[in-house]
This record gives structure tokens, sequence and C-alpha cells, in this order.
């Protein structure tokens, strides 16, 4: 069965595959080629989709080079350093292969020449081999994911509702920090669940939402599912869309992009400042 997607047009303009996931109803956002026959039960689908600059929002803190590198004046003294930091350090440890919940040949580094490094490999990698305490609404505490957006203000909204939530912990308001654009592209098949904001998994509340979400998360994984099409609970407007991904090699052309100031004053409303 295919049915168009008309609710953001500015995002989508592809056909959408019903397929259903351990009772629940997902669909499958495709692209087909010309003349390609789909079946909705055919794990195999050829088609593609492709969606570039999705925002991903960083804490400015870790974006920053290497601290290690101010400390030393040649790569082999960094190697020495990097040594002793990669006990305490959870992608390091997975990029040597001692995570257990991610094979080793998923990471950013594993798909290409050992010699060569390219920007955004520790981004990605980090993404999945560091968790948030108290987890996320598609990733358990074991394994992380990619969170992002089509509309940087969504992403805003998405670290903005953290971040109020970590200083209500504290009782005070008073806050700055500056989140830098990691931008990155994706190409394949995507599943999607936009189409009923009512799902369990997408409920607003944490206690309620994150644990039904990770157990979604679980099953769509075991059903080959690489990346997730769903409405942002903290951007719920029209086009309000987020993108997860469970995959590293499935996040592609990582790179910077602007920069923002996120400002609590006292309030747990906050403002937002372009920086540059």
């Amino acid at each position: 069965m295919k049915a168009r997607d008309a609710a953001a047009p500015s995002e989508f303009q592809h056909d959408l595959i019903r397929m259903r996931v351990d009772g629940l109803v997902i669909e499958r956002l495709a692209v087909p080629e010309p003349g390609l026959r789909i079946d909705p039960e055919d794990r195999g689908i050829g088609a593609q989709f492709e969606h570039r600059g999705l925002t991903r929002l960083l804490p400015a803190t870790y974006h920053k080079p290497p601290t290690l590198r101010g400390l030393v004046d040649t790569d082999d003294e960094r190697d020495i350093l990097a040594e002793i930091e990669g006990p305490t350090s959870g992608r390091l440890q997975a990029e040597r292969g001692r995570k257990p919940h991610i094979d080793l040949r998923e990471l950013a580094c594993r798909r290409r020449s050992q010699n060569l490094r390219i920007y955004g490999d520790s981004h990605v990698n980090a993404a999945f081999t560091y968790t948030r305490t108290g987890v996320n609404r598609f990733n358990s505490g074991e394994r992380g994911a990619w969170y992002c957006a089509w509309n940087v203000m969504v992403s805003v909204r998405e670290v903005a509702f953290h971040r109020t939530r970590e200083l209500t912990y504290t009782g005070r308001f008073e806050d700055r920090a500056r989140y830098v654009e990691l931008l990155a592209d994706f190409i394949g098949v995507i599943d999607d669940i936009t189409d009923d904001s009512t799902r369990p998994a997408l409920n607003p509340d944490p206690a309620i939402g994150y644990p039904e979400g990770q157990s979604l998360a679980q099953q769509l994984r075991r059903h080959g599912s690489r990346r997730l099409r769903n409405p942002s609970a903290r951007a719920p407007a029209p086009g309000g869309n987020c993108l997860v991904c469970f995959e590293p090699r499935a996040i592609l052309n990582v790179r910077p992009g602007a920069s923002w100031d996120l400002v609590w004053d006292g309030t747990p409303d906050y403002a937002i400042v372009a920086v540059g």
C-alpha cells in the first residue's frame, strides 16, 4: 500500500510504505527508482532518499580541539597521552573494541584508512558511546544515537528542554550555554511515525515516552531500521520533525555550521542568540 505524504511538503515528496513491526504500523519512506516495484514485505527495498544538512546541536565545550593537543609538541607525544586518557574515555574504549554494545566495525573511524581522519568521526562515535544520564527517547544507557532535525530551531527547542530540565534540578535558572551546529547528510530508507502523535513512544513526559520509545527503537533495529523520522515533542508545530539515526555508518558528510547561545536569566524561559 502506498500513500503520499502531504503533511510536510517542504521536507518530503516521497512514497510511504506501511509495514507492521511487532504489532505497530510503521511507515517506511522511500523514493522509488523508475520502474521499480516496491513490495512492502520485501526487506531488500532498493529505493533511496536523500536529505542534506540536518542539524544536530553540540555543546561548544565538546566541539573544541582535543584538550591533550595543547599539552604536547608532537603527534607521538599526543598518542602517549591518549593512551593514558583511554581508560576514562567511552569513545576511545569503543574505538578499541572494548564496548560490548557497539560493534567496532560500525564506528566512523573503521570506514576509512587507519591513516585518514575526517572531520566529524569523533563526534559521530561519541554520539553512540556516550549517553545522557536518564537516557533519551530512542536509546538506552548502553548505546547512544544521533539526534538531529531539518529545522535548526527544532534542534534548539530539543536541547533547551534538556538544559532547562537540568537547571530545574538546581533550582537556579542562571546559565549561558553555547551550541555548535553539526550538519550531516542521510541517504537511504527512512522509517516514519509522524502520522500519529498519540503513540506512547511520543509522549512528552520522559517517564512515559522514553521507555516506550526505547522499546520501539529496539524493535525497529531488529527489523533492520537505520533511521526514524518522528515528530518533535518540544516543537510540535507543523514541520517540527526530528530524525534519529541508529547506526554510525549511516551518518554522512558531517561538517560544522553556525553557533548559538542559549541564555537563562532567572526564569525557565530562555533567549536564543546567534553567534557571529
